[in-house]
């Protein structure tokens, strides 16, 4: 129980310097103004984002029936930009769960074990580097079909190896500390000595290397959806920009083009805020710094 105690006070203080850092608070602010919209999108005067709309309606600007006008299927934008909210969170985190779950599990076992076993995940790690992320996910993406999990999937397949070293690096620090030794002495076994006394030490990392993937997922899921790679059956920011540039009209409809590329750059920026922000509170030395 005193453990459990010690680790809530740890998290509520990881949060006091969370929203004492500038970049933190302004990451959070942008998450969670993203996260209402989606939670709430079908109450925000929207309709279904795939539903065509009549002839008389196709391609309007904005005006105050159609907040952010119409597509040239007479589609509201205004719904497809709410609605794409959620395809695009999810995707975003799933596939950053996805990933750090295996490189998290990679990185701990090769760190922990060591020998030729380390050497065997470490060179294909490696290769999974070695290998250019586009072209990776695009062959994936058309071998395995046109659907929202497997693009979480095509994604979490492509960025598992980064989290991976990171993890390794500090697991090779961390098990011969005296804590680990003492546990080991006492003849704690090696699973609980990976997960019970080594991985709570790194879950700061983790969290850090999670708000990471998470703009590398949703700058891909709309790369990948541009592409015509994403899937048909869901509106996300990435296939209304598909939608616009297969239609020929991308120059001459801006407020088709901008909403999407927008709130795609504005989540990238906020999360690339709150990471930056995580990656300086988890650096020794920090609060010292900073007087806390």
């Amino acid at each position: 129980m005193s453990r459990l105690l010690r680790r809530l006070q740890g998290f509520k203080d990881y949060l006091r310097l969370l929203t004492s850092h500038k970049m933190g608070v302004v990451g959070v602010l942008i998450f969670v103004i993203f996260s209402i919209v989606a939670i709430f999108a079908p109450y925000l005067r929207t309709v279904d984002p795939l539903r065509w709309g009549l002839p008389a309606n196709v391609l309007l600007p904005p005006s105050t029936k159609f907040w952010l006008g119409t597509d040239f299927m007479a589609r509201d934008i205004w719904s497809q930009v709410l609605f794409g909210s959620r395809v695009s969170l999810l995707i975003g985190f799933l596939a950053a769960i996805f990933a750090v779950s295996i490189g998290t599990l990679v990185g701990l076992i090769a760190g922990y074990f060591g020998g030729r076993f380390e050497e065997l995940l470490m060179r294909l790690v490696d290769f999974f580097m070695m290998l250019p992320w586009l072209p990776l996910m695009i062959v994936l993406a058309a071998l395995f079909g046109r659907s929202m999990w497997n693009i979480i999937l095509v994604i979490g397949i492509t960025y598992w190896p980064s989290t991976a070293r990171v993890i390794r690096a500090q697991v090779l620090s961390l098990k011969a500390r005296p804590f680990v030794e003492a546990s080991r002495s006492v003849g704690a076994s090696d699973g609980l000595l990976i997960f019970g006394e080594i991985m709570p030490n790194v879950v700061p990392i983790i969290f850090a290397q999670a708000i990471l993937l998470v703009t590398w997922a949703i700058s891909a899921e709309a790369v990948l959806a541009f592409l015509g790679l994403g899937d048909p059956n869901t509106m996300s920011w990435g296939m209304m920009l598909n939608s616009a540039f297969a239609s020929g009209l991308m120059t001459v409809t801006p407020w088709w083009v901008i909403p999407p590329i927008a709130c795609i750059a504005i989540l990238i920026i906020g999360f690339t805020f709150l990471g930056t922000a995580v990656s300086d509170i988890i650096k020794p030395g920090y609060r010292e710094e900073r007087g806390l």
